[in-house]
This record gives structure tokens, sequence and C-alpha cells, in this order.
């Protein structure tokens, strides 16, 4: 897809208000004309009918806010695709020229990659155009691991960040040598009067710029083409970049053909560019290896556990537990130099960056009066070519939320999307909550209470009065689960934890009520459905599906409600590079995640009933297929058997719209079965789920432990050494847990 949204058309933007207003006025005729009139001419007043009525009313104004949420997303992202005007390379340049103050550090959170997708990613960040960017491999893999494959995972993330810059620095020491003896020229020059470049030096420039770029098309030959991955990679980050570096040589060759010559400062610029883009510091960080960090299984740790060390220099010292970090004096030598930039990139380690990513948004960030714009992102789109049906259908709706995000920012409603993300270093340091863990101090700038902790960290900047941005471009794209197992994974995650966060929306609310700003209802109801709507859209299906309402309850009006809802995904669909029809197999789609979102929002009661994190799962990303649970494969199931009853009931009964629903339901959940599924794979998995149900692993006997020093616990006779190093660390913490072994270990140690 390109870069730039189309600019929609006049027409467009007014097809989009009607459809808003339709979807009003269709809820407001069927609350009059079916609702209000049966309660009023009706003469079926029992109960039952009144609960039906009531609990049909209830799920149909859900679903349909829901769908107008969408609409009104779809229509501010109309507004910024036709008022966005991208800013042109030279200001860029300007911006970035000279000595520019500020750095960035890339953050990478990695675990258990696989080897060619860390490199694809990394290779996206080292290639960013900044002045100063230091990316970090965070590897959050246990520092000691038994498995042959998990060491060899391990050993190629150490040494990915050498390789990557061993490999830059040919180009970047030629680009830099280039760069010096231009400056030195110019300076010549200046001093000499002269306010014009050479045409040799022009040339020279020209030339360097053809040498970049043959550089970057030599290595996207060479790189191997697995999937559609490596091709976007290839094709949009190497060949992309080099193709800005050619088009700036046919334009200095132009230049050179008509005997003129760009000014001596953007000249230094063009070339500043080129050694920028081969210039990165990389470097990989192991928080595991430190007892002082935390280590919770979990991304938002992992960043947490590096951010809390910038702008320090530490100490590695020596304990019982293992190494921890003390902070070292300035003037002292230390072990681990933590430098402080003023912005921070968090980039997910299956995403890809194009290649201004960095310059575009923190220009973005520094122009006036965004000086409260906390995180600035491009929500990711998915990769094209993917060889499954289920990653093209996920990543049709990756682009359809690409579309919706950037409408949220027009209502002021953004939320912070994990998978990339600029954010400045003050923002994070205006919402962290330290604690003391153990002795140490553990600084949570992105909080880890729900698994979806971009959400919260949204919420929680806002109330303290940063504000978030989209920008309107596709500057980052990140991959879909390539099969059911690894979706029901992701999904889950996401469906998992905004019931829990709606409290914090309420005192963001009051906060900035209370310091006199605006709060626009539009920005409430969409922050309120982005992170309720999966709970209440899967109860409500439910409801449509399994209880068999009276007919007199559905209305040409409730279709009505939905019609431009489905029209208008399936214009953003077509616009996105998919198929309008695509809007039928999302459906399909959502029915086989059904019992997904729903595990996820019991999740989040389970989280608030019981005040305890739900642990972190993270979305396998490997090449053979991940196993999908039995319950989540049998559900969708039970919805085609149980649609499939229903409408033969209908039929028969000649309520023909229930009926109707029945079968459409029925026809598009058994065809997502097969599509994202598999009546193999079903079987596989079921049968998985079955044998792991009734068998039960035998387990070795455990044996208790014996004091340190005891004889009786060494096999050979032997005594085992006392742990001298764990008894001055933590005291009794080990040896105190009942007066036996006290009295035991003062008898062993009073002769001495």
């Amino acid at each position: 897809m390109a870069i730039m949204h189309d600019r929609p058309s006049t027409r467009k933007i007014v097809l989009g208000r009607v459809a808003i207003l339709v979807t009003v006025g269709a809820w407001s005729m069927y609350v009059v004309t079916t609702v209000m009139r049966e309660f009023i001419e009706g003469d079926a007043r029992t109960l039952r009918f009144v609960l039906e009525a009531v609990s049909y009313l209830l799920v149909v104004t859900f679903l349909t806010f829901s769908a107008l949420m969408y609409l009104t997303a779809r229509q501010g992202a109309l507004y910024r695709f036709r008022d966005h005007v991208r800013v042109p390379r030279g200001p860029l340049d300007q911006h970035f020229a000279g000595d520019y103050a500020h750095a960035i550090t890339v953050l990478v959170p990695s675990y258990r990659e696989e080897p060619d997708v860390l490199t694809k990613t990394m290779w996206s960040a080292a290639l960013q155009e900044f002045p100063a960017k230091r990316i970090v491999l965070l590897v959050d893999d246990p520092p000691d691991p038994g498995d042959p494959r998990d060491r060899e995972l391990l050993q190629f993330a150490r040494d990915l960040p050498a390789r990557i810059a061993t490999e830059l620095e040919e180009p970047r020491a030629r680009l830099a040598a280039g760069a010096e003896l231009l400056r030195a020229e110019l300076a010549r020059a200046a001093a000499a009067g002269e306010d014009r470049v050479d045409a040799a030096t022009l040339a020279r420039v020209a030339d360097d710029h053809e040498f970049a770029a043959d550089w970057l098309e030599a290595k996207a030959d060479a790189h191997p083409m697995t999937d559609h991955m490596d091709a976007f990679f290839a094709d949009r980050v190497l060949v992309g970049l080099a193709g800005d570096l050619r088009l700036t040589r046919i334009a200095l060759d132009g230049a050179l053909d008509q005997g003129a010559s760009p000014p001596p400062e953007r000249v230094q610029q063009l070339q500043d560019r080129l050694v920028r883009i081969f210039t990165a510091e990389l470097t990989s960080f192991e928080r595991k290896r430190y007892a002082s960090l935390s280590h919770e299984a979990n991304k938002a740790m992992n960043l947490n556990a590096y951010i809390g060390l910038m702008g320090r220099r530490w100490s590695v010292e020596r304990t019982a537990d293992g190494d921890v970090l003390v902070p070292t004096p300035d003037g002292e030598p230390c072990d681990l130099d933590v430098p402080g930039t003023e912005y921070l990139l968090t980039l997910d380690a299956d995403s890809m960056l194009l290649r201004d990513y960095c310059v575009r948004l923190v220009h973005l960030l520094e122009e006036p009066g965004n000086e409260r714009v906390a995180v600035a992102q491009t929500p990711y789109s998915a990769y094209r070519g993917a060889p499954s049906r289920i990653e093209r259908i996920a990543g049709a709706t990756t682009d359809v939320q690409h579309i919706l995000h950037q409408g949220l920012t027009y209502y002021d409603a953004t939320f912070w999307v994990g998978a990339n993300a600029v954010i400045r270093r003050r923002a994070l340091e205006d919402i962290v909550e330290r604690q003391t863990v153990g002795g140490f101090e553990v600084a949570t700038y992105i909080q880890d209470r729900t698994v979806i902790e971009d959400t919260e960290s949204s919420i929680d900047l806002g109330t303290h009065g940063w504000r978030l941005v989209n920008y309107p471009e596709r500057l980052s794209y990140s991959a879909t689960p390539p099969d059911f197992g690894s979706l029901i994974v992701q999904r889950r995650r996401w469906a998992d934890g905004g019931l829990l966060i709606l409290p914090k929306l309420s005192r963001q609310l009051r906060e900035r009520r209370f310091r006199r700003e605006p709060v626009l209802r539009r920005e409430v109801m969409l922050r309120v459905n982005y992170m309720a709507s999966i709970a209440w859209a899967s109860v409500g299906l439910v409801f449509l599906l399994a209880y068999p309402y009276d007919s007199r309850l559905l209305s040409a009006w409730v279709i009505g409600a939905a019609a431009p809802y489905f029209l208008c995904m399936a214009a953003d669909l077509r616009d996105s590079g998919h198929r309008a029809s695509d809007v039928l197999r999302i459906y399909g789609f959502n029915l086989v995640l059904l019992a997904v979102n729903l595990a996820g929002t019991l999740k989040s009661l389970q989280q608030a009933m019981t005040n305890t994190k739900i642990p972190f799962a993270r979305t396998p990303k490997v090449r053979s297929r991940t196993a999908a649970p039995a319950i989540y494969v049998l559900v969708p199931y039970v919805i085609v058997a149980f649609s499939a009853v229903t409408f033969y009931r209908d039929l028969t009964a000649h309520n023909w719209g229930n009926a109707a629903f029945a079968a459409i339901n029925a026809v598009l959940c058994a065809w997502a079965i097969v599509a994202y599924i598999g009546i193999r794979s079903s079987i596989v998995d079921v049968a998985l789920g079955i044998v792991g149900w009734l068998y039960v692993p035998e387990r070795p006997a455990r044996r208790p432990a014996a004091p340190s020093g005891d004889r009786s616990a060494a096999t050979d006779g032997a005594p085992r050494p006392v742990d001298w190093e764990g008894i001055l660390y933590h005291g009794d913490r080990r040896l105190g847990r009942d007066v036996a072994r006290k009295n035991d270990l003062r008898r062993r140690v009073s002769p001495r």
C-alpha cells in the first residue's frame, strides 16, 4: 500500500455523514415503531415478553452504539486524510541539520524470536535516518536455557547487534569520510567568498548517493526470500530507501547538467543524511541476568527494567542471589553506562518501520503546539501476500483498525498501540510508579496490571495532561498470527483488561474537569467503546445466537441500523487493498473467535474479583502450527449446529427473519471453520486436548531439602558445604523456617 492515504472525495465524506444519520435514525425508529408500539398497542404484555423486549433492546442498542462509534471514528479519519499535508523532504532535513541536540533510543523487546524475524526488525530500525540513534535489543530469554534450540536462539540474539554494526561499518566509514571532506571544502570555499558548490564536489556527493543505493539494493538481492515478510523487507525497507537516494542522485545530476548547484548548506544536509542512515549504536540487554531487576514475564516490565536504568551509570555486584546493579557515583569506573535520551521508540520484534518513521514523528513532536504530546505513532498495517487465509483476514481487520485509530486522534481519543511508538521520556517520568521490592527499587513506567499495557498507559498519560497522536501515514507494519492457535493467544489477550481500565478513565475525566480542560462527549464515547465493546458485543452476540426471541421484536429498522456499518466497512476494506466481500468473511471470523473474546472478558472479571494479575501470554512466533485449545475449536462447531437447528425450527414456524439470521450464521461460521481452522487441524487439536485432559504425567517424589552442611543430604556421604554467602546475604530468611533447623545449624556452627 502507498505510504499516503488517498485523499477522500467530498462525496465520500458526505456519504459518511449520511451513514451516521441513518444509523441513529433507524435505531430511533426501531425503538418507536417496534418496542414502544408493542408495549402500548400490543396484546402480549406477559412478563416473559417484557424481559425479552428489554434484553433485545439492550443488545440492539449496544451493538448499534459500537457501529455508530465505528462510523464516527471513520469519519474523523476521512477528515484527517483530507487535511493532511506531508512535510516535504527539505524542511525535514533542515530541522535535523547541524548539531541537532536530541537522540533516540530504540527498544526492541524480544523473547525467543525466530532469527530471521528479529533480523528484519533490527535492520529496519538501524536504517532509520535519525541523527543519533541507539538500538537496544531487550532479550528476555532465560539466561541459561537447557533446551538446545533455546540456547541457539539466545546466542543469535546476543550476537545480532554486533553483526549488524559490523555490516554497517563499511558504508558508514566511506560516507563519513565524504562528509568530512565536503565540510572542509565548503569551509574553504566560504573563506574564499564563494557561495556555491563546484561541479566536482557536487558530483562526488551524487556518487555517494549512488554508492549507498547500490549497497542497499545489493543487500536486498542477497536477502533470502522465505515468505511475504522477506519480500516486504527487501522491497519496502531496503529498495524503498535506495529509491529515495537514487531520486536525490537524479536531482543532483540534473543540477550538474544545468550548470546549477543547491546551496552549500543543503548539499551538506544531503551528505549528512547518508551518514545518519548508516550510523547506529547497537547493543543488547538481558534484565534476567540481574537479581535487582523485575523478572515479571511480560513485555511491559521488560521495557520498564531498561527505561529505569537510563541516564545513569551502574556497577555490578555479586550476591548470593546473583548479580545486582547498584548506582555508580560520577567519576568512578562503572560496568554499565546507560545513556538517557529525550525520545524512546518501542518496537515489537515482529514489526518493521519504513525509512523516515523516526524523523517524521519526532518532527511532529517538536512542532509548535505539540509540547504536551507524549506519544506519536503510526498504527501498524498488515504485510501483503500472506500465505494463509486466516492471516490475510486478520490482516484485513488490522488495516481497518489502522483507519479507525486515525479517526480517534481527530476526536482526541487516541490510544497507544504497543507495536511501535515514539515516546517523550518526560511524559513517562510523569506517570512512573516506584516501589521497593526485596530492597531494590522497581520503577514502573508502563503499567503491567493488565495484559494490554499500552491501553492503560494511554489513560495514565491523559490523567497527567498529556496527549497522544496517530500520524496519518502508513510507516509501520507488523505480523499477524499465521494460524488459529497463535491467533487465539493474541485475541484473548486483546479482549482481557479493557473493563479493568474503565475506572481509570473515570478518574482521568475527573482530573481533567478539575483542571478545567474541555472533555468532549464523543471522546468519552469512543474511549468507552474501545475498551468495553469486545465485552458487550460478545455477550450480545451470544444472546442473539442462543435465545429464541419473539419474532415481533425483529424489524427492518434493525437491519437499517446495521447496514451503514457493513457498507462502510466494505468500502474501507476495498480502499485498503482487500475485497469488499471480506466484510462477510470478517463476520464469520468473529463468530469463530466468539469463545476467545468471551474468555478474555471473563478473565477481566476474574482479575477484578480476585485482584490478581493475569499472566501475560506472548503471541507464538513460530513457523510450525500452534495447536489451539480444544474448547475454542469445538465452540464454532456448536454455533454451526445450533444455528442449523434454529434455522429449521424457525423455518417450520414461518419466522422468516429469525430463520434468515440463523442461516447466515450457520453458513458463514461453517465457511470460517473450513477456511481459518481447517477440518484436519480441528480433529488434531481436539484429540490433543482430550489426551492432555486424560493424561496425568508421573511426577517424581519430592525430597525435602536439607539444611546446608547436613551430612545426610549428600548422596555420597560427604557433607555439603555451608552456603556461607547465602547466610550472610539473607540472614535467617532461608534457614530460619523452624526452630529445629535453627538449633541444628547452631550445633554445627558453635564448635568453630
